[in-house]
């Protein structure tokens, strides 16, 4: 192809190649062990995980809830693990039965979110053996047969017309048991705490963006493909 713009063809290839140089060494596991598009998703998920943590805020409001009664069937094909989710129901206090091939359940709103709300923090704070030692099985496993039973808990109490319940229920799962099933695994840090390498990591992710569009942009020029107005007709 040929090259019009000597002068900005040149600086556009050298700023590309200096970008290609950093995408490389960034790409390299120089961050103990990470590269540093990891080393960031990491710093991202932990600031994440300690801006997330309402658990203790949800278990106060559990506490509320406690002597409310909640009695609903689940259709045992839709259950998770059935031995699991009988365990875990009986373990907050709840009575399950077989009616039909399906779960009837009856239990204590309270009780079982509080329990629910208990296996989540201890899973957030990375804690899983317990969750074996407890249950028999992992802790993901768990939590997740939780988020089955408390999806399931919402629908009934929404078309029993339990909006406060259900609203709370619904916050039991996003923000108690995903928060837990998600960032398990990974350390909290406080964006106070990180605002140094915070910003040095959005101001580097910005001017290497901008570095990459301008080495284009210079190329381009380089090969005559410039962007024009076209004339205004007159009418």
């Amino acid at each position: 192809m040929l090259i019009r713009d000597k002068k900005h063809f040149i600086i556009g290839f050298i700023m590309l190649i200096v970008f290609v140089i950093i995408i490389t060494i960034m790409s390299t596991p120089v961050f103990k062990g990470k590269n540093a598009f990891e080393a960031a998703d990491n710093l991202y998920n932990s600031i994440a995980k300690a801006s997330s943590y309402k658990i203790p805020q949800l278990e106060k409001q559990a506490h509320g809830f406690k002597g409310t009664a909640i009695n609903w069937a689940m259709d045992r094909e839709s259950i998770f693990l059935p031995d699991l989710t009988k365990r875990l129901l009986v373990t907050a206090g709840a009575q399950v039965s077989l009616d039909e091939g399906n779960f009837r359940v009856k239990g204590d709103l309270g009780k079982i979110t509080a329990a629910a709300l208990k296996d989540a923090e201890i899973m957030y704070f990375d804690r899983e053996k317990e969750i074996t030692v407890k249950y028999g099985s992992s802790g993901k496993r768990v939590l997740f047969a939780w988020w089955k039973v408390l999806k399931q808990a919402k629908e009934i109490l929404k078309r029993q017309k339990k909006v406060e319940q259900a609203s709370f229920v619904d916050d039991v799962v996003k923000k108690g048991i995903e928060v837990g099933y998600n960032f398990y695994g990974i350390t909290p840090e406080k964006a106070s705490k990180k605002a140094g390498t915070l910003t040095f990591s959005l101001i580097f992710y910005v001017f290497y963006t901008v570095w990459w569009g301008f080495s284009i942009f210079f190329l381009f020029e380089g090969f005559g493909l410039v962007m024009e107005a076209g004339e205004k007709e007159e009418i």
